[in-house]
């Protein structure tokens, strides 16, 4: 049985050398060999945690008419409802119907005054009406996963062997999104899931999951287990840019989930993207003249914009449709 590790990273975050770089050796062997592990002493407040998944239920025991009224937009900020989605971004999920969860989506709060506003992963968020505190706790949480994010580059960094502040420059405005997942209570027929199997588009993923069991990834053995929610922590996962721009070094890994339970599951992922217009040349401490690049450079809006079309593409035909 593949072994899911928990790093504790309290003492790489209060400036402790020797720990950063025992956290990032622990980090570096979870990435080549499993792609997942779990983050504690990461020093967000399990306060805002709870708060947020309460905003995500608040939000999600709205009536559907109420919700579909900020339904998803090409830009994927708003509700998408069930069956909103179908994975279709490897092999692994080549016949799944479509996604039996509903999601509210939400981006980096850009101001209209911003120079780039309405460029494509720089356009307005839209926000429920009549949830007083809905928008307030959830950005806070976003805030609070973009300084997570800060902490963790360092080690990241170190993990692939290079100077702490390689990243740095690569997350300046960087266009995540954030998530408020909701997995209904289901009974799944054949090929069908809360999520298919696939892998996530994002550099990594920072991923808070109530108590109900449902994440499960795959080994390297093509077996599939469980990564249960452990009090405390994040389950963090490597991306498809992250895996693309380390040469393949850092597993991008599979995985999927279902609510097999009698009640309701909530989990809520935040992916973390560079700045859209930020060139991902290969690291080059995962390249050399006997192991050169594998993938082409592209930036995180070439990527996000091609794996977009390949999950989402329904969005755009339906918007072009109700336009029509």
């Amino acid at each position: 049985m593949t072994h899911i590790p928990v790093i504790d990273l309290q003492a790489a975050f209060a400036g402790n050398d020797a720990a950063r770089a025992g956290a990032a050796a622990q980090l570096r062997h979870a990435c080549e060999n499993i792609g997942f592990l779990y983050i504690q002493g990461h020093g967000v407040d399990q306060a805002l945690v709870d708060a947020t998944f309460a905003a995500a239920r608040r939000f999600h025991d709205q009536p559907l008419e109420q919700k579909l009224k900020i339904r998803v937009n090409e830009n994927m900020q708003g509700y998408m409802p069930v069956h909103g989605s179908t994975t279709r971004t490897s092999a692994l999920a080549g016949k799944s119907k479509p996604n039996e969860n509903e999601a509210f989506f939400l981006q980096r709060e850009i101001p209209p005054t911003h120079p780039k506003f309405g460029f494509p992963q720089r356009t307005a968020n839209v926000w429920p009406e009549g949830l007083p505190g809905f928008k307030e706790t959830v950005l806070a949480y976003y805030k609070a996963m973009d300084e997570l994010v800060d902490r963790l580059l360092p080690v990241y960094a170190l993990a692939l062997d290079m100077p702490p502040d390689f990243f740095s420059g690569a997350f300046r405005e960087s266009m995540s999104t954030l998530r408020l997942t909701h997995y209904p209570e289901m009974e799944y027929g054949e090929g069908s899931y809360g999520v298919a199997p696939h892998t996530d588009s994002s550099f990594i993923t920072l991923l808070a999951q109530n108590k109900v069991a449902g994440l499960q990834l795959m080994s390297q053995q093509g077996e599939w287990i469980d990564a249960p929610a452990i009090d405390g922590t994040f389950v963090v996962n490597t991306g498809d840019m992250l895996h693309r721009w380390s040469n393949g070094r850092f597993l991008s890994t599979p995985h999927r989930a279902y609510n097999l339970s009698s009640t309701e599951r909530y989990a809520i992922p935040y992916f973390c993207h560079p700045d859209p217009e930020y060139p991902m040349v290969c690291i080059p401490s995962c390249t050399s003249g006997a192991n050169p690049p594998r993938f082409p450079t592209q930036t995180s809006l070439e990527y996000i914009e091609w794996h977009k079309s390949r999950s989402y593409h329904h969005i755009n035909q339906e918007l072009k449709e109700v336009v029509a």
